[in-house]
This record gives C-alpha cells, sequence and structure tokens, in this order.
C-alpha cells in the first residue's frame, strides 16, 4: 500500500478529532466512583480505530463500531445507578464513524467534530436555556413556525390556481410564515428588550419584508395585551418607513431617473410618517409597561391565517375588475395592483421608464396610486388585526404620510 501525503493528511485529521472530543470529555470526566468510562486516551483511541478500520476495510468499520457500542452499552448498564445518561457512550461511537469519516471526507470530519465539541462543553448553557428561559408555550410555536416552514412550505404549490388565476398557495403560505415569524421576532424583543423598546424596534425592521404583515402581527399583540398598544402602534407605524426606503432602494436599482422624479413625494411621506412615528413611540414610552405580563405565546397562527385570507381576497378582487373591465390603463392596473404590494407597480413602471416605454412625467401617477391604494389594505389589515383602538392610530398614520405624499408631487 502506497502511503501519500493526503493519507497522512487524513489520519492527522483523526487524530486531532480524538484529541479535541476527548479532551473535552476528559474535562466532564470526574473522578472516583462517579468516574465516566472514557476520557482523551480512549476517544483518540477510539477515533483512530475508525480511521485505520476504514483504512483496511469497510466491513471492519461495520465491526469496530459493533464492539465499541457493545462495550459502551455494557459500561453505561454498569453504571447505570452512578452517572444517568448516554451523552459519553453515545459521543464514542460517533467518534469512531468521525475517524473514519475523516478518511474520505477530512473537512467535514473535522467540522463534526467540532460542532460536537462546543455542543458538549455547553451542557450548561443549553440545559439553563431550554429549561429556565424557554416556556413550553415558546417552544411548541417555535416547532409550529419550523414545521410550517420545513415541512408544510415544500408541500404547497407554486402555481396560480382558483378564481381568475389569481391565487398562488405558495405566496400565501409565505405570508402566513412570515406573520408567525414577525410575532415571534417582536416576542423576542418583548422579553429582552421590554415592550417599550421592542415591538417599535421589530416594526421598523421588519417592513423592509413586509408592512402589512408587520402591521398584522402588530395589531395581534395589540389585541392579546392591550397595555401593549402603544408600543404596538408604534411599530405598525415605523414599518411604513420602510415601505418609502424600500421604494427608493427598488426605484434607484431599476431606473434612477424615476427616482428623481419621485424624489420629493418619498421624502414628504417619509418625513412625515417618521415624525408621526417618533410621536407615537415617546408615547409608547411614557407607558407604564413594568407590571406588564410576560406574553406567553410567541404567535397566532389564527391571526396569521386570516391576513393571508384577507389577502386571497383582495387578490381575487382585483383579478376579477381586470377581467371584467379589461385593462383601462396603466394607472388602474397599478392601483388594483398596489391592493396587494406596492412594490411590484414600482418595479414594473420603472422598468417601462427605463426601456423607453414610458416617459418619466407619466410614471410618477401610476407609483404613487399603487402606493396610495396599498395604504387601503394597511388600513384593512390593521382592523382586522387590531381592533378599533390600533387602527384608529394606525390609519391616522397612514392618512397622514398618503397626503405628504402627495403634497410633495403637486409642489415640485
Amino acid at each position: 500500500m502506497i502511503i501519500d501525503n493526503a493519507l497522512w493528511l487524513n489520519l492527522a485529521v483523526a487524530l486531532g478529532i480524538g484529541l479535541l472530543i476527548g479532551a473535552e470529555r476528559e474535562r466532564d470526566k470526574g473522578t472516583g466512583s462517579d468516574q465516566s468510562i472514557a476520557g482523551i486516551r480512549t476517544f483518540t483511541l477510539a477515533s483512530l480505530l475508525g480511521a485505520v478500520s476504514t483504512l483496511i476495510n469497510f466491513w471492519l468499520l461495520i465491526v469496530s463500531l459493533f464492539c465499541v457500542t457493545i462495550f459502551a452499552a455494557m459500561a453505561s448498564l454498569v453504571r447505570q445507578d452512578k452517572a444517568p445518561g448516554l451523552t459519553t457512550e453515545i459521543t464514542l461511537v460517533f467518534t469512531v464513524i468521525l475517524g473514519g469519516l475523516a478518511m474520505s471526507a477530512s473537512s467535514l470530519a473535522a467540522s463534526l467534530a467540532v460542532s460536537a465539541a462546543i455542543l458538549l462543553a455547553a451542557k450548561e448553557p443549553i440545559h439553563g436555556f431550554v429549561l429556565g428561559v424557554v416556556t413550553k408555550d415558546e417552544l411548541n410555536d417555535f416547532l409550529i413556525l419550523a414545521a410550517a416552514t420545513l415541512i408544510v412550505l415544500p408541500l404547497v404549490p407554486s402555481e396560480f390556481i382558483g378564481p381568475f388565476d389569481a391565487i398562488n398557495p405558495r405566496n400565501l403560505w409565505l405570508i402566513v410564515i412570515l406573520v408567525m415569524l414577525i410575532g415571534a421576532l417582536g416576542h423576542l424583543a418583548l422579553r429582552w428588550l421590554g415592550g417599550r423598546i421592542g415591538l417599535p424596534l421589530v416594526g421598523l425592521v421588519s417592513g423592509f419584508v413586509s408592512s402589512i404583515a408587520t402591521i398584522g402581527a402588530m395589531g395581534e399583540r395589540a389585541r392579546k395585551t392591550p397595555t401593549l398598544i402603544g408600543s404596538a402602534v408604534a411599530g405598525a407605524v415605523l414599518s411604513n418607513i420602510s415601505t418609502i426606503l424600500v421604494l427608493a432602494l427598488l426605484l434607484a436599482t431599476v431606473d434612477p431617473p424615476t427616482l428623481r422624479v419621485l424624489a420629493a413625494p418619498l421624502i414628504f411621506g417619509g418625513l412625515s410618517i417618521a415624525i408621526y412615528g417618533l410621536v407615537v413611540t415617546l408615547k409608547a414610552f411614557r407607558e407604564n409597561s413594568a407590571e406588564m405580563e410576560k406574553p406567553s405565546r410567541s404567535f397566532s397562527v389564527k391571526t396569521a391565517l386570516t391576513l393571508a385570507a384577507v389577502i386571497a381576497v383582495v387578490l381575487i378582487t382585483s383579478a376579477a375588475l381586470k377581467a371584467w373591465f379589461g385593462q383601462t390603463g396603466l394607472v388602474v392596473a397599478s392601483g388594483l395592483a398596489g391592493l396587494a404590494d406596492a412594490h411590484a407597480p414600482t418595479i414594473s413602471v420603472a422598468s417601462l421608464v427605463a426601456a423607453g416605454k414610458l416617459s418619466l412625467e407619466s410614471a410618477a401617477i401610476p407609483i404613487l396610486v399603487a402606493f396610495s391604494i396599498n395604504a387601503i389594505s394597511k388600513a384593512v389589515t390593521a382592523i382586522v388585526s387590531g381592533g378599533r383602538g390600533f387602527s384608529r392610530q394606525v390609519i391616522l398614520g397612514l392618512i397622514l404620510q398618503v397626503s405628504a405624499t402627495w403634497l410633495g408631487w403637486w409642489l415640485f
């Protein structure tokens, strides 16, 4: 057998894997009668056993794994009254596998070994976090969010179906996931930063993803915890600043001259909602949230599904109007598209200008109409999710923003 440099390197990686995991287990080995079954020498030999077995014959690796497993099981059986738990035993078997893997995929084996060592060393922080920080309801919500994202989403078709082919189930389910995710972020911000700071910050950041979804999540939070209505309103209002910033970024990317035409309306709209957002945020800061009961659930699945249903109705209505009355102009089309999203018509109009199919003077109105109609969808979302007290304050901010935007266009 010719032993080349690569083979020596793989053997060195296997040796390092055993030393790394063994060093961590040695520190946690204990002394006296409570001493665990394996330390640094045992783990190093186990890794080299896997490497040499793989080098000689794959079936020899299987036999080695079987023998080490039997040994670990017998040792665990003898010590079950003294040291409950199977972490060291399972890690020993895993080390044999990593040693064998190092002979064919040394980088992967080394990465897994480092991950295993970190996981083993972080025993106390992990146990403390799971048992002392995360509640049972929060863990259940995390599992629901993970299932919705990793299990359900890949199964949802991405094609237009339903009346007028207006519904894309995958897009709607993404809205559901987004609302739950924003709710979870808001929940974490509440726990870490408190209601007066957490919700406004989450609203501002989440608005870059979807202002409508953010308003829906904040409305659900306000309905669930009335003492946080001021902070929830602040988060919902501040999400509209993100809408302005996203529109500006899209126009700057697709067609900068269109951005220059709409600079004044966007500045007026951004400043107006920023000032109003600052006012409601300062008002929320003055609220006494010290006695607020800590929320147990991260989000409401019912609210997320309801919001997706509202968006589906808006999409079907928009498609029906197009089918019944035809294309009555770019303004009407942009307004219909703005019922669900202000970004898509903005990109479409800016693309027409960039292609020379639409003049700059004709680009402002369709975009502003889409932006204004989109504010109606936000208002409906606020009413559905948050009720009268929440929606009244949010709608006032939307009216100020839309009015200031049109004022900017009229003046300049």
